[in-house]
C-alpha cells in the first residue's frame, strides 16, 4: 500500500476520507469500530425497540417497504419481514462488479451504520466489519440498483452474505455459498430484527464508492495529462510562453494555472526546443488550439473534480438511510438515499473525461501528419511506405475517445418509475458511476498512447529533452523500444498503459524535477 494511504481505518461516528475508502476498497486496509460508535449504535436501538413495541405503524419497523407501507406486520412476523426484504431484493442480474467497488460498498455502509442514525444492533455493524476484514465479498452483479432509496439490489447482495446466505468470493478466490465462508472464518451469521434489513440496503454507498475511486484516478490522471501535453509541446517544436503564469492569472481559474505550471515544470530546460526557438518565431508564430489551449481544457478538468471531491466529502459525512433515527429519537421517513447529488457528479466528471482524452487524442493526430509535425516522418514511421508507424495508435485512441462520447450521455437526466409509482423519480446514479468506471479506463489509454507517440517523436529530434520529459522516456525504455521500423504495437501500447495506471511516469517526472501540483 502507498505510504499515502492509511494501513488501518477506524470507522466512527464522524466521516471517512476519500483515501480512506480508497485504502479499504483498493489496497484492503483492515477496519475497526470506534468505541464511541458502538456506544451510539446501542442507544439509538433502545429508541427503535421502544417503537416496536408501540401500536402506531412505524416505517421500516412495524410496515411493509415501498409501494407495501400501508401494511402494518404484527410483532411475530417481523424478523421474517427483514429477511424477505433482503432476499428479494438481492436481485441483481449480469457481469459481477469489481472486488473493490464491492468493499467500496460494504465500508460505506459500515460507516452510516456506526453514525448510530439507522437504528441497528452493535452486533450488525460488528458482523459486517468482521466480514469486510475477512476479505469475504459478497457477489455483486452489474444491473440491479436505480440509485434511489440507495443502491438496493448491489447492497442487498451484500446483506444476504451477512446471514450466511447467497454467493461470496473469499481473496479473490472462486464463488463459494456465504455459509461455508463464514464458517471457515468463525463468523456467526446475523439474525435480523426490525429495522435491520432496511438499514442494510438503503445508501448511496456504490455509487459513492465508485466516485471516491474515480477521484483518486483522475487526480492522478490530471497530471499524466500535463506530462503529455508537456511531451507533445516539445515533439512538435512548439512554444512553453504560452503557460507562463501571469498570463495564467489573467483568467485566474485555479486549474488552469496548475496545469500550466505542471507542463512548464516538466518541459523547462529543453535542448530541443532551446533550439527550435528562432525558428519557431519566425514561421510559426503560435500552437494549435489542441496544445495552446491544453491548460484551459486540462484546467477545466481538475476544477471539475475539485467540485466532485466536494460532493464526495459531503455524502461521505452523511448518514443515508429511511426512515432515519434522529438525534432528538424521531424515527423519520425522507428523502435522503436519493442519489441526485453523487449522480450528477458522476456525469458531470464523465463529460470532462471525454473532453480531455479528445484534446489528447488532437494532439497526438498532429504528430503523424507531415503538414502539421514540424519536420518528422509521416506517422512517425521509420520507411513511410513499408512502415507505417503510429497510424494505427492513433486509430485506437479514436475509437475510445468516440466511445467516451457516447459515456458522457448522463444517466441522471433519465428516470424510470419504480414500486407501483411510489418510487416516482429516480436518479440512476449506480449507471453513472458504472460508466465513468469505463470511461476512467479509456482516458488512461488515450493519454498512454500520447505518452508513447510523443516520446517516439521526441527520440527522432536532435537534442537533449528536458529533465521532465526525459524522465518518462527513461521509464519507458526499460520496456518499450525507441523508434525503428515497425513492431508488434499493441504490448507497447499495453506497457505503457499499465506504467499510467500505476503511476510510475508520473513517479518518474516528480522524482526528476519535483512535486507536480
Amino acid at each position: 500500500m502507498s505510504n499515502s494511504y492509511p494501513s488501518t481505518v477506524t470507522v466512527g461516528i464522524g466521516a471517512l476520507s476519500i483515501e480512506e475508502v480508497v485504502a479499504v476498497a483498493r489496497y484492503g486496509a483492515p477496519v475497526e469500530i470506534s468505541q464511541d460508535a458502538l456506544e451510539e449504535i446501542a442507544s439509538t436501538r433502545e429508541r427503535v425497540e421502544e417503537l416496536a413495541q408501540d401500536p402506531t405503524p412505524v416505517y421500516g419497523i412495524s410496515t411493509g417497504f415501498g409501494a407495501l407501507a400501508r401494511r402494518h406486520i404484527p410483532e411475530e412476523m417481523r424478523a421474517q419481514l427483514q429477511l424477505s426484504l433482503v432476499r428479494s431484493h438481492a436481485a441483481g442480474t449480469g457481469p459481477e462488479v469489481e472486488q473493490e467497488v464491492v468493499r467500496a460498498l460494504m465500508l460505506l455502509r459500515l460507516s452510516t451504520l456506526c453514525t448510530g442514525r439507522t437504528g441497528v444492533r452493535p452486533v450488525v455493524a460488528q458482523t459486517y466489519a468482521a466480514v469486510l476484514n475477512a476479505n469475504i465479498h459478497p457477489v455483486v452483479r452489474e444491473y440491479g440498483s436505480l440509485g434511489c432509496s440507495g443502491d438496493l439490489a448491489p447492497l442487498a447482495h451484500c446483506a444476504l452474505a451477512l446471514l450466511g446466505e447467497g454467493e461470496v468470493r473469499v481473496d479473490g478466490g472462486d464463488i463459494t455459498p456465504a455459509a461455508e465462508a463464514l464458517a471457515a472464518a468463525g463468523i456467526e451469521p446475523l439474525k435480523l430484527r426490525e429495522k435491520e434489513g432496511l438499514a442494510l440496503i438503503n445508501g448511496t454507498d456504490g455509487m459513492l464508492g465508485q466516485l471516491c475511486l474515480a477521484i483518486t484516478d483522475l487526480r492522478e490522471l490530471a497530471k499524466a495529462a500535463d506530462i503529455a501535453t508537456a511531451m507533445t509541446v516539445e515533439g512538435l517544436l512548439g512554444t512553453l510562453v504560452v503557460f507562463a503564469d501571469d498570463l495564467q492569472q489573467l483568467r485566474p481559474h485555479p486549474g488552469q494555472a496548475d496545469a500550466a505550471a505542471n507542463i512548464l515544470q516538466v518541459a523547462e530546460g529543453s535542448e530541443i526546443l532551446a533550439a527550435a526557438l528562432e525558428e519557431f518565431k519566425k514561421k510559426q508564430v503560435q500552437d494549435a488550439y489542441s496544445v495552446r489551449c491544453a491548460p484551459q481544457v486540462a484546467g477545466g478538468f481538475r476544477d471539475t473534480l475539485a467540485h466532485t471531491a466536494l460532493v464526495a466529502e459531503r455524502e461521505l459525512a452523511a448518514a443515508v438511510d429511511n426512515p432515519v433515527v434522529a438525534k432528538d429519537g424521531r424515527v423519520v421517513s425522507n428523502g435522503n438515499f436519493h442519489g441526485a447529488p453523487v449522480a450528477y457528479a458522476l456525469d458531470f466528471l464523465a463529460i470532462v473525461v471525454a473532453d480531455l482524452a479528445s484534446i489528447s487524442e488532437r494532439r497526438t493526430d498532429r504528430f503523424l501528419d507531415v503538414a502539421r509535425n514540424r519536420g518528422l516522418n509521416a506517422f512517425l514511421a521509420d520507411d513511410p511506405g513499408v512502415d507505417s508507424g503510429h497510424m494505427i495508435a492513433q486509430y485506437a485512441q479514436a475509437g475510445i475517445v468516440s466511445e467516451l462520447k457516447r459515456l458522457a450521455n448522463p444517466s441522471s437526466a433519465d428516470s424510470i418509475p419504480s414500486s407501483a409509482m411510489q418510487e416516482d423519480h429516480v436518479s440512476m446514479g449506480w449507471s453513472g458511476a458504472r460508466k465513468l468506471r469505463k470511461a476512467v479506463d479509456g482516458l488512461q489509454r488515450v493519454l498512454a498512447i500520447e505518452i508513447l507517440t510523443a516520446a517516439r517523436a521526441i527520440d527522432m529530434r536532435e537534442g537533449q529533452p528536458a529533465k521532465g520529459t526525459g524522465a518518462v522516456i527513461d521509464a519507458l525504455r526499460q520496456t518499450v523500444q525507441g523508434p525503428g521500423t515497425d513492431r508488434y504495437l499493441s504490448p507497447e501500447i499495453e506497457e505503457t498503459v499499465r506504467l499510467v495506471k500505476e503511476g510510475a511516469l508520473v513517479a518518474a517526472v516528480e522524482g526528476a524535477v519535483g512535486k507536480l501540483r
